[in-house]
């Protein structure tokens, strides 16, 4: 039997023996290890963080649209074949209430000419921005509104001077609440704030006005009686068929004056470019992650020339390249995954942290975080798959000459 016969073949690494020589290459420089995890941390934790922040924003929209609905429609007036701003019958709220899946309707009238003040004595040019508007008493429920203080229009109020502010006319104007000695001056005339609302989602028109009964509209400011605004609540499984007669039944003249929309639609348009700006920012994560990954190359490259000695060490006790490469692959994948780890962590509190300052539902997809966990291991792959290779092809002598 010849001395070939008798050569042993070299041992066969278990999974644990892999991850202990690649955790021991980690423990001896710490500090380089931290710094480049780091790197991996922070562009997970963007990502995490960007598609964390995003889902909450929509997952608060979702909770928004089903308090409020989105069988809400509007129609107000557009123009006329020569381009002149057109007017709404005086009666097309009451024709749109016939309307067979309608439930409610309601409608608001621009008072053009009656700006509003907090006190006489501001100059005239100084409107704030905010407008006048003739209010029908059922408007808050149709448009799904709150009040925030005070009390809305009643069959009362609505015919004497008194107003409701939405709530950037009331934060323009400097009121904080409602009372019975806080007036604005309206038109040249003083109106009691009786009511302040809350933001409006679907009417945002309103948050920036100033309410008023529609009687009294017409007995102090001259309110031609015109609604510039209709809004109509339709049976959810209707909206689509009312939305296609809204038009010809608010001005059966002339319907193509009539301009409908669904209130609802423009938060969805809004969260589409927030989705856009996403996109951006997932791209900008994706060049932290790209930049992490770098640094863990760097990392191994320079840890297999400091460690030259220690290789040829263990292919002269008999190591194969198999398993010089798998320990350094396993030392570069274990840096990725502490990195990817602590990024997922990270990115979580701060969509949990950004959620919270919103009052939004803090929610992050279980494929954000598995997807950054599986593009650190990909990353620590590509990172540690040369250093690796180099390693293993280092001759044992050399390795051990080296000082």
């Amino acid at each position: 039997m010849t001395a070939a016969t008798h050569r042993l073949a070299p041992a066969r690494m278990r999974a644990s023996d892999v991850l202990m020589v690649g955790g021991a290459g980690l423990r001896t420089r710490p500090l380089r290890a931290f710094l480049s995890a780091l790197g991996i941390a922070i562009g997970i934790a963007a990502m995490v963080a960007v598609v964390g922040v995003s889902t909450s924003s929509r997952a608060d929209l979702r909770q928004t649209l089903d308090r409020l609905g989105t069988n809400l429609l509007t129609a107000g007036p557009g123009n006329d074949i020569f381009g002149d701003a057109a007017t709404l019958p005086d009666g097309s709220v009451e024709m749109i209430r016939r309307i067979g899946p309608v439930t409610a309707a309601s409608a608001v009238g621009k008072v053009p000419d009656a700006k509003v003040y907090r006190s006489d004595r501001i100059p005239e040019i100084e409107t704030n921005g905010l407008l006048c508007l003739a209010a029908r008493v059922d408007l808050l429920s149709t448009v799904s509104a709150t009040v925030a203080s005070g009390t809305w229009l009643n069959e009362a109020t609505a015919r004497y001077p008194a107003v409701v502010l939405g709530s950037a006319a009331a934060d323009r104007l400097g009121i904080g609440a409602a009372g019975q000695d806080v007036r604005v001056y309206v038109g040249g005339e003083w109106f009691t704030v009786v009511g302040v609302l809350d933001p409006a989602p679907l009417a945002p028109e309103l948050d920036s006005a100033a309410l008023i009964g529609w009687a009294a509209a017409e007995s102090y400011l001259d309110f031609d009686g015109h609604p510039t605004t209709v809004y109509a609540r339709a049976r959810e499984e209707y909206v689509t068929d009312v939305r296609g007669v809204l038009a010809a039944t608010a001005n059966p003249e002339t319907p193509s004056e009539v301009e409908v929309s669904r209130p609802s639609d423009a938060l969805a348009a809004k969260q589409a470019a927030d989705r856009a700006f996403t996109g951006l920012l997932l791209g900008l994560g994706a060049v932290a992650l790209l930049v992490g990954g770098v640094g863990v190359a760097n990392t191994m490259v320079i840890s297999v020339l400091e460690r030259r000695a220690e290789i040829g060490l263990r292919r002269s006790l008999g190591a194969t390249r198999g398993q010089v490469r798998v320990q350094f692959l396993a030392e570069s994948l274990l840096l990725s995954a502490l990195g990817g780890a602590g990024g997922v962590v990270l990115g979580t509190a701060v969509t949990a942290f950004y959620a919270a300052t919103q009052d939004w539902p803090a929610v992050v997809p279980p494929w954000a975080a598995a997807g950054g966990i599986g593009a650190t291991l990909v990353i620590g792959a590509i990172a540690g798959l040369y250093p690796a290779i180099r390693a293993a092809r280092l001759p044992p002598t050399e390795a051990l000459a080296t000082p």
